[in-house]
């Protein structure tokens, strides 16, 4: 969602159960899933633990579904997520994609827009989970240093980037809130 700025700062967040829940994932958990890294190549040297997820079809007659890392991230990403939406935007929307998503030592995410009308009705949260100093994260040519602890709300809708050039891999839990005002027919599996 276009939010006029690059970023917003959404505080502190209490995400200790989710860090823990996330980083206690085997490889194989990181590996279940490769949608995303297969069918864009921005993301093809990322992994993801997905929990929702919407591909977008039929747009606005969206399906969410639950994915394999629901059972494994749900007791500790709901909350968080509920917090989050209950302190900085109107209730009695709903979550379209939760995941965690692992850049590895050395990635690159290409700059790019995301493009797919979902993203221009829902709010893109951003909670790190690991980060490291060597991280860049480019919105519209500004460098940010997203610090863990905290949760942000990326404008997607300008050009984005990551880069790790660090020695340890940067993890992210990531979601997309559409408010009740840009809600169409979700449909929930």
């Amino acid at each position: 969602m276009d939010i006029t700025n690059t970023i917003r700062d959404l505080g502190e967040v209490p995400m200790q159960a989710l860090r823990e829940a996330i980083l206690a994932q085997d490889e194989k958990a990181w590996a279940d899933q490769d949608y995303r890294q297969k069918v864009y190549e921005v993301h093809r040297l990322t992994q993801s633990i997905v929990m929702m997820f919407t591909d977008g079809s039929n747009w606005p007659n969206i399906e969410v579904r639950k994915e394999s890392g629901w059972d494994a991230l749900k007791e500790s990403a709901i909350p968080l997520m509920e917090g989050l939406i209950a302190k900085h935007y109107s209730a009695g929307g709903t979550v379209i994609r939760a995941m965690a998503a692992k850049l590895v030592v050395g990635g690159i995410i290409k700059p790019h827009t995301d493009t797919h009308a979902s993203f221009h009705h829902t709010h893109r949260i951003h909670v790190p989970i690991t980060t490291n100093s060597r991280v860049r994260f480019m919105i519209d040519g500004k460098p940010h240093q997203l610090q863990v602890g905290k949760a942000y709300e990326v404008n997607n809708q300008l050009r984005h980037s990551v880069m790790n050039k660090g020695s340890e891999d940067r993890i992210t839990f990531i979601f997309d809130y559409m408010p009740a005002s840009q809600v169409g027919a979700v449909a929930h599996e």
